[in-house]
């Protein structure tokens, strides 16, 4: 009898630390690759084929997003890395998606309404502000904001926003691209329909925000092309109705990655371009500072 009790136990276990969680209750289910359950993370990656692409979905849920959404980084300034190399200065780090857009020889192309010119801003973060782990590495007053910030309860997006307001929130982090990604809010598109990507297929990563606690991670392929935007948004709204959704950089940029048991980096997807950061997601480890 207590060996049957011991072994309900150790079946019932991730169920209990599973429902400590308030996981969302997800209607749309694709198939499952991966996943990770622990009192404080749930994380599952699970594949789609969307308009003949396939699209890897990986639903996150955290005690404390504030505290367990993190970012690394390569060398400002100096250069991009492979996002591999990055998520080896976030060793924490249990799920790993690529971050910013940037500015390279390569991927010249700045803002109208930048001051200087794009040699100013290689290897960085497009966006008018950048914030890594407190530091304000950029701050271009009177340039509106398009991009995410990461406060004490989680990410949250910014429209066309002051960038003094958005410092004023004290963030710890920012992950920015160009002024088209916000591509929904309040639960409606506020895609620019004369945005490119709108119109053309291309492999993507998208945020998305179900509530406090819940966020979506959408990684397209390049199967068929990849997707459009307009595809995109249209998946997003029919199937999982998001409070908001970012588009972070993609294509040959995208990286999807997880820490397996052993604590070996598992890729699921990554066409090999490096990043200039990357968006991690981790245990709770520490108790809050007073």
């Amino acid at each position: 009898m207590r060996k049957m009790l011991i072994l309900l136990f150790v079946f019932l276990l991730p169920l209990t630390a599973l429902a400590e969680l308030p996981v969302y209750p997800y209607e749309a289910q694709g198939d499952a690759i991966a996943e990770h359950t622990s009192e404080t993370l749930w994380w599952r990656i699970e594949k789609f084929n969307v308009e003949g692409a396939n699209v890897y979905l990986t639903k996150v849920c955290m005690a404390d997003p504030g505290r367990q959404i993190g970012k690394a980084t390569s060398d400002w300034r100096e250069n991009t890395m492979a996002a591999e190399d990055i998520a080896k200065r976030a060793p924490e780090a249990s799920l790993i998606i690529n971050g910013s857009g940037y500015v390279t020889k390569r991927y010249a192309w700045i803002p109208e309404n930048y001051p200087g010119v794009s040699e100013d801003y290689h290897y960085t973060p497009l966006g008018s502000i950048t914030v890594t782990d407190g530091e304000v590495l950029r701050c271009l007053e009177g340039v509106p904001y398009y991009g995410l910030t990461l406060n004490r309860e989680g990410l949250r997006l910014h429209v066309a926003d002051d960038p003094i307001d958005v410092l004023d929130e004290e963030p710890t982090q920012t992950w920015s691209f160009y002024v088209e990604c916000p591509i929904i809010n309040d639960h409606q598109s506020i895609l620019d329909p004369e945005w490119t990507f709108t119109r053309v297929r291309a492999m993507r990563t998208i945020v998305a925000k179900m509530d406090d606690h819940n966020y979506l991670l959408m990684t397209v392929t390049r199967q068929k092309g990849g997707l459009t935007m307009q595809q995109c948004v249209d998946f997003l709204l029919e199937k999982f109705n998001p409070e908001w959704a970012y588009n972070l950089d993609g294509g040959p940029s995208s990286a999807l990655m997880y820490r397996n048991q052993r604590g070996k980096l598992v890729t699921i997807w990554a066409p090999g371009q490096n990043n200039v950061d990357i968006m991690t997601f981790s245990e709770l480890t520490e108790e809050p500072t007073p």
